[in-house]
């Protein structure tokens, strides 16, 4: 694996914190120093420091710069989970998809890259010439076009799972793949584990099916406590949990190996289903981590996915290999929803097999990057703004404010001058993050992404 500069300064500091060349209280070199003693770029060393606040081993102070922890401190105990709730999404939900700014501040400012989006436009308009005729009167197998479901077989097998394409399932998106899970896995009244903060859309399908919800402390740096999950379970009956564990959203957190074998283990001993969302795995800016499934012996995660964060919002195609549920699952995307279109997945299986998509990743990689660390420049200058999470995948940053800020009377005020964030409260079923927002970095940052950002930074200070 490629190890970037940021990484090397991380290291070392980590390294002088450790043996204690660098003591409790000490104030780190400034940022200034660091870029000219290191010859580094200020968001490599931004990166840097980020991570190392992540670990616990520097603390920033607000216009003071960064200094080390008290090493040995006493570590909190895992936070209790509460008890299970009827989930409840926040009204300004729906506010923001209706306005289709999930991931742009401004909808609509353009701008974007679409040179991989022509090249799949090719390939589906080619099968659509060579299928004429042939295939408008019949519905495709219910599993999907078996050449799709063949190349995401190959893909994953790259990443250590040793799938077949029978135990692929095409869906619309991976939104879709979610609620098929849930509904082959629980009934209304059932108890859901999510991630805390955790994705809004699974809310969403918990609320409509009528499941009650059990949030799990979540690390923007090791994602969801294995701990606090076990506690709710040996607690409350858990029938599913819904888990990230590359890249998972709001914070872009990775779980590490050990979590990932102590939680399947939980999952066995407490005997309840592990649905993955493994949707954001493409979007990495310097690895793909494996997915939870390549661990999976007893067919009990529901892996899902789709290529709407890596390719487009608009290519509903996604998938679903469901292990031991895979039959009931069928029999469910047969009643919701019969078949997908043909010549779409026919031409994405050509656009993945010319090495068309892989292209468009590693063009994407680059993008993403510097779009994140121009984000991550502009967002550290604001006076409200105490900590800011730094991923390694995903399209998102995860931003805390000082505590008196509203984040969701902040998204009237900004509504009203044409710019979208996500608050915080969207991420829980209680207003756990009010002085929380996710800002994107999925577009390029033109002129009116830019004013945006500026405007958000004044009505912060």
């Amino acid at each position: 694996m490629k190890i970037h500069q940021y990484q090397i300064l991380e290291d070392l500091l980590a390294e002088q914190i450790v043996e204690g060349r660098l003591n409790a209280g000490d104030r780190l070199p400034s940022v200034r120093v660091l870029c000219e003693r290191h010859d580094l770029a200020k968001g490599t060393v931004l990166h840097a420091l980020s991570r190392l606040e992540a670990r616990g081993l520097v603390a920033a102070r607000p216009r003071s710069g960064y200094y080390v922890t008290e090493r040995g401190a006493p570590v909190s105990a895992t936070p209790r989970p509460a008890a299970p709730v009827n989930a409840r999404v926040s009204p300004l939900l729906m506010d923001l998809m209706q306005n289709g700014a999930a991931f742009d501040l401004v909808p609509g400012a353009g701008g974007e890259n679409t040179q991989g989006l022509e090249l799949l436009n090719r390939s589906i308009n080619r099968v659509m010439r060579r299928q004429r005729g042939q295939s408008h009167l019949y519905y495709d197998d219910p599993s999907g076009s078996v050449i799709l479901r063949e190349q995401l077989a190959m893909r994953y097998l790259r990443r250590g799972c040793k799938l077949t394409y029978e135990d692929f399932i095409v869906t619309s998106g991976c939104q879709n793949a979610l609620f098929l899970a849930l509904m082959a896995t629980c009934k209304a009244g059932d108890v859901v584990a999510v991630e805390s903060p955790g994705f809004y859309g699974a809310l969403q399908l918990l609320e409509q099916l009528q499941l009650k919800v059990i949030e799990i402390p979540s690390s923007p740096l090791t994602g969801m406590s294995v701990d606090a999950l076990q506690q709710a379970a040996e607690k409350w009956p858990v029938k599913a949990c819904i888990v990230s564990p590359c890249y998972s959203t709001p914070a872009g957190a990775v779980m590490p190996d050990p979590a990932r074998k102590q939680f399947l283990q939980l999952a066995e001993q407490q005997d309840f289903a592990v649905i993955e969302d493994d949707i954001y795995a493409d979007t990495a800016l310097s690895y793909t981590p494996d997915p939870l499934k390549k661990l999976d012996q007893s067919g009990r995660v529901i892996l899902c996915s789709s290529f709407s964060k890596s390719l487009s919002r608009d290519l509903r195609i996604g998938w679903i290999s469901g292990g031991r549920w895979q039959q009931a699952l069928l029999q469910l995307k047969l009643v919701t929803q019969l078949a997908s279109p043909l010549s779409v997945q026919n031409g994405l299986a050509e656009f993945i097999s010319n090495g068309d998509y892989d292209s468009h990743l590693k063009r994407q990689q680059k993008c993403l990057r510097q779009q994140s660390e121009h984000l991550l420049n502009h967002v550290r200058d604001w006076t409200a703004v105490t900590n800011v999470e730094v991923p390694e995948g995903g399209l998102t940053l995860w931003i805390e404010l000082e505590p008196d800020q509203d984040t969701s009377a902040l998204f009237s005020k900004l509504k009203n001058e044409g710019v979208f964030i996500a608050p915080g409260a969207l991420f829980s079923t209680k207003n756990k993050f009010s002085n929380y927002l996710r800002l994107s970095f999925a577009h390029p940052w033109n002129d009116h992404r830019q004013k945006a950002l500026s405007v958000i930074g004044k009505l912060l200070s």
